[in-house]
């Protein structure tokens, strides 16, 4: 099996390394998040921006970028950060980021696939924890999160620039 694939039981669901031609479908799994304060959009304004981080997020050594394909169609994504640090004697931490399944996807497994999954990368890349935030209006995804084995252990902080 190649690396980054996971036998799933459905033989019409794969989950693989995303590729630069993926772009428009997890842009299309962001855009059918309802209410998504990012503004996701694909058309001939934002294509370009979305093809600049794609290309950074691809050449970046520490960046896993993940699809979840069914029948050639991109149905769920998530990115896996590797970050280096000091703390705990160097541990490598791995943060899942952009946790997403299209809506009328969800309810049917494929998103406890594809972070079971994300948690696999994380560990063979050497990560020793794995962690993620959630907007605390989902509700419902943090009772998946737990479910999953995840603790909200921290409360999380950001500042727009």
């Amino acid at each position: 099996m190649p690396a980054g694939t996971l036998d799933v039981p459905s033989p019409d669901i794969l989950i693989r390394p995303a590729r630069a031609d993926d772009l428009p479908g997890i842009v299309h799994v962001f855009m059918g998040d309802d209410g998504s304060p990012k503004g996701d959009v694909w058309n001939e304004e934002t294509r370009p921006l979305y093809e600049e981080a794609m290309a950074r997020v691809l050449a970046d050594a520490n960046q896993r970028l993940l699809i979840v394909e069914k029948d050639g169609a991109v149905i769920g994504t998530c990115q896996v950060t590797f970050i280096p640090g000091l703390v705990a004697r160097g541990r490598l931490r791995a943060k899942l980021e952009s946790v997403h399944v299209r809506p009328e996807w969800r309810g049917h497994g494929i998103g406890e696939k594809l972070v079971r999954h994300a948690i696999g990368v994380a560990r063979e890349g050497g990560a020793r924890i794995v962690e993620l935030s959630s907007n605390k209006s989902r509700l419902a995804a943090h009772r998946f999160y737990v479910r999953l084995g995840f603790s909200q252990s921290h409360e999380g902080f950001k500042l727009e620039l």
